[in-house]
Order: structure tokens, then sequence, then C-alpha cells
């Protein structure tokens, strides 16, 4: 059975901080990237 837990927006958006700034080391950037990886997919509009 799949998980259907997915991560909320203020942890992706800590999480996507912590990818970006060089003061974490990589076992915290790991689980960050984990993190992102559970996220909901963006509904991104596409303009024609």
């Amino acid at each position: 059975m799949a998980n259907s837990k997915q991560t909320s927006k203020a942890v992706a958006s800590k999480a996507s901080s912590i990818l970006r700034d060089k003061r974490y080391g990589s076992k915290v950037k790991s689980v960050a990237a984990s993190a992102l990886a559970q996220t909901r997919p963006s509904k991104s509009s596409k303009k024609k």
C-alpha cells in the first residue's frame, strides 16, 4: 500500500531554503530533499 502522507507547504518551503543554504551538512540536506520529494506536484498553469 502506498504512503498517502505528503509534506506541508511550510515544511517544503523550509526544506527548500535548507537545500540552498551552504551552512547545512549533507545529512540535513538529505532529509530536506526527502521531504521535498514527498510534496504534492505543483499545479502549473501553462498558457498557450
